[in-house]
């Protein structure tokens, strides 16, 4: 049975930067997540463990460096950093606050795709005390992110193709809201109003899977003028 697919934390402020390295790397094998800041970095980190982060340093309210500093009191995850700040002095300082390698920008991705992977080949094989499956919790619902598997109380619960997708994607983006429109496009549909109200249909039927009451969503919620969330416990 193959290896399991490394899962990487994107952080950056940056949207656009966000959508193309998450397209990138999962066309390159990786599991990929991607958070807006530190703070919403923080809230993924406490429910899900990752192979590595890529963190970009100069973001608004607490920078990459100080979230290093801080993630490095109780986490071994390598982290990768990422800033506009080419010096010397500036790459020290994001080392010795714990980062593992550090990339200037503008970079080609093959280069942050070589830095990932020789990183990957540094760390250490984890010690077979068991499988540790990425789970998310959902009340009594259990989502296995390698399996893509939908259980309760051990019982399968049947997800159709298009429910195997939507699943992947929210646990890419985590409490992160995603826009009808971007759903639309990674299930490689046209765009339209018809395709967003299709959505909106998927997303019912997938509520009555996970929630305890689908009229009134805990975890697979709504976000007004913005889209869709899945928030796990």
């Amino acid at each position: 049975m193959a290896d399991p697919a490394p899962h990487l934390l994107i952080v950056d402020d940056d949207e656009r930067i966000r959508g193309l390295l998450r397209k990138f790397l999962a066309r390159h094998g990786f599991l990929v997540s991607v958070t807006r800041d530190a703070a919403h970095a923080r809230r993924v980190l406490a429910g899900l463990e990752f192979d590595l982060i890529v963190l970009d340093v100069m973001m608004p309210g607490e920078d990459g460096v100080e979230l290093t500093r801080a993630l490095r009191a109780t986490l071994n995850t390598p982290i990768l950093l990422l800033t506009a700040r080419g010096e010397t002095s500036d790459r020290i300082l994001g080392l010795e606050a714990g980062a593992d390698d550090y990339l200037a920008k503008p970079f080609e991705p093959k280069e942050l795709l070589l830095r990932i992977n020789a990183i990957l080949r540094r760390m250490p094989e984890a010690e077979p005390e068991g499988d540790a499956p990425k789970i998310l919790n959902l009340g009594p619902v259990r989502y296995d992110m390698e399996r893509s598997e939908l259980t309760q109380d051990g019982a399968l619960i049947r997800l159709t193709a298009t429910e195997v997708q939507l699943m992947r994607f929210f646990s890419q983006n985590l409490r992160q809201p995603v826009s009808r429109t971007r759903l639309v496009e990674d299930l490689g549909r046209d765009r339209g109003q018809a395709q967003e109200r299709a959505i909106d249909v998927q997303i019912t039927r997938l509520r009555r899977k996970i929630e305890v009451d689908p009229k009134q969503p805990r975890y697979l919620q709504t976000v007004r003028g913005e889209g869709y969330m899945l928030a796990p416990d």
